[in-house]
């Protein structure tokens, strides 16, 4: 029997969705009917990963398109589990990634007139007015499948919005009596449901932007994500050594440009003081970046030129957001990267200016290398710089590192140091526990890859680590957990110490941020998932233990966690 969950099925497959994470309930009998039916049949089906919990599973569908650059499809249980999604809803929508939704409805009617009815008490508890109103902000696009006989279409139409820039979630729904319809199958060409052509500058406006960055004394590009196409890496590299064009990162969640090369100028997060590449630019270009810098504590120069070229360059769902820009420019990042490059081969160069320009930020990039290289010697505690650059010489070169880690956010990225493309990513996203479900996903994604997720002891708590480490045995991705344990909330406190440096909270030690007695992290994981538990205490322990731990990943397929325990920023 052909039915409306067959046809979901059947359109995730031919849109080449490889998993769809799955937390099933009482309103989808007829989807968990169409998977056995399939299966039974020798039909193909994309792979169906349990989660028993629905966060996990957004935050895995998350990691695997990061990797993959393919959105995944992930299915919960009315509104229930549509709230369980919690926080990767919000970090899917910041980190513009497609990803496919779908949640059943209670049932619509209650005296049996037609298979599916309602038949359990949770059937009225569980059925709201507007369903589709609790992620609807969210969402790049949301429907309700009324009918079995247009599923295949409405499924591609979403995964078409998904996939089209700006990129994003979107989110369908299907009471039960509709999904258990008997439906004629329907035959789609997937050449006729293809992503939206990228948008690409004027291009006069490109000639501009090139001249305005050759002619400039100090320029610099400004960038957080558009590494995560990694074909636009390449084209950024042309472009700056063509141009002696300045990189500084701010806030990266992806590998933009590589770290090791002259121009790359470092990243800045929530530094309480002015960037001064950043404050002797003359010309910046802004260039896929939602917080380009911090106004309140480090701007560019008030006479600096400010161009800002983006798919989203209004950044329509942030109320408030401004950069002061004196031209901005929708376009797509490697689009508009190849129009730069073409026209900047067009142009005659100043040797002389550009030359000037490149010794001066080698000299600032050959500086801030001897004082990364200094900050990484082993101490008597453990720091996050020494910790992650044993890490780097360690992991090898296919490791991919997923990074949550908060107030070391920029030691983590200063010392991975990424120089391949593809080798590092943040969620772009403000909610945490997302590093360890993303592993998995990433590693669904890249099999042969070493995936190592690192990340604070609160994200560790918030990641739902029980249902983490059971899908990683089971799904048979394991991945090395480092957990950075500063013994609780580090980010609060200074938050308040920012505002109120000189407030009681500033004489007061605990502010209820301390996570003792602590948990013990890595048992969790072992109860849970048969992990390798590994507590690092002193310097000394830090690289027998990350060999360890790779070792277990990679040879005995199973995952490691390092509970690592680093003094409090600023200690």
């Amino acid at each position: 029997m052909y039915t409306a969950s067959s046809a979901l099925l059947e359109a995730l497959t031919e849109a080449g969705v490889s998993c769809v994470f799955v937390n099933l309930g009482s309103d989808h009998p007829a989807l968990v009917e169409a998977i056995a039916a399939a299966r039974a049949a020798g039909k193909p089906i994309p792979r169906i990963i349990t989660c028993p919990f629905e966060m996990v599973g957004l935050t895995a569908a998350h990691g695997h398109a990061l990797v993959s650059g393919r959105p995944q499809a992930v299915v919960v249980h009315v509104e229930c589990g549509t709230q369980s999604l919690a926080g990767a809803v919000h970090n899917a929508a910041r980190g513009r990634i497609p990803a496919l939704i779908y949640a059943g409805l209670s049932p619509v009617t209650q005296d049996g007139e037609v298979k599916g009815s309602r038949n359990e008490f949770i059937h009225w508890l569980q059925d709201i007015h507007d369903q589709r109103g609790l992620v609807r902000e969210y969402m790049k696009y949301t429907n309700e499948i009324r009918s079995a006989s247009n599923v295949k279409q409405i499924v591609n139409r979403a995964l078409q919005f998904a996939t089209s820039d700006p990129q994003g979630p979107v989110y369908l729904v299907g009471a039960r009596e509709v999904m258990e319809q008997q439906a004629e199958p329907v035959v789609l060409d997937p050449a006729r449901w293809q992503p939206v052509r990228p948008a690409a500058l004027p291009e006069i406006d490109a000639v501009e932007i090139v001249r305005a960055l050759e002619g400039a004394r100090r320029p610099l590009l400004v960038t957080t994500f558009v590494g995560r196409d990694p074909a636009a890496v390449p084209e950024l590299i042309k472009l700056c050594e063509r141009l002696g064009v300045a990189v500084l990162e701010s806030v990266p969640c992806a590998m933009n440009f590589p770290h090791d090369h002259p121009l790359y100028q470092g990243s800045h997060w929530n530094d309480p003081c002015q960037n001064a590449t950043l404050a002797e630019a003359d010309v910046v270009l802004v260039i896929d970046s939602d917080v380009p810098w911090i106004p309140a504590v480090s701007r560019p120069h008030p006479e600096a030129q400010i161009l800002h070229i983006d798919i989203d360059p209004l950044k329509a769902s942030m109320p408030l957001w401004y950069i002061g820009a004196e031209r901005s420019y929708r376009a797509n990042g490697l689009t508009a990267l190849r129009q730069l490059n073409a026209a900047a081969q067009a142009l005659s160069v100043d040797e002389r200016r550009r030359a000037e320009r490149q010794a001066h930020y080698a000299q600032a990039h050959a500086r801030r290398a001897i004082q990364l290289c200094d900050a990484e010697a082993p101490a008597e505690h453990i720091s996050t710089q020494y910790l992650v650059a044993m890490l780097r010489r360690l992991a090898g070169e296919d490791a991919i590192l997923l990074s949550e880690g908060i107030t070391n956010y920029p030691q983590i990225a200063d010392h991975w140091a990424p120089t391949r493309p593809g080798s590092y990513f943040a969620s772009g996203g403000g909610s945490l526990g997302w590093n360890s479900g993303a592993a998995i996903g990433a590693k669904l994604a890249a099999p042969d890859s070493t995936v190592i997720a690192i990340g604070g002891d609160g994200c560790f708590l918030f990641s739902a680590p029980s249902s983490v480490y059971w899908m990683a045995r089971r799904y048979d991705t394991p991945f090395l957990q480092i957990v950075l344990n500063n013994g609780g909330w580090c980010a609060p406190r200074f938050s308040t110490l920012a505002v109120h440096p000189d407030g009681h909270a500033a004489r007061t030690p605990d502010l209820d941020l301390s996570f003792e007695p602590a948990p013990d992290y890595g048992g969790i994981a072992e109860a849970a998932g048969g992990a390798k538990a590994i507590a690092v205490r002193r310097s000394a322990e830090v690289e027998p233990a990350i060999r360890e731990a790779l070792k277990v990943v990679r040879e005995q397929r199973r995952c490691a966690v390092l509970d690592v325990t680093i003094p409090p920023p600023g200690d």
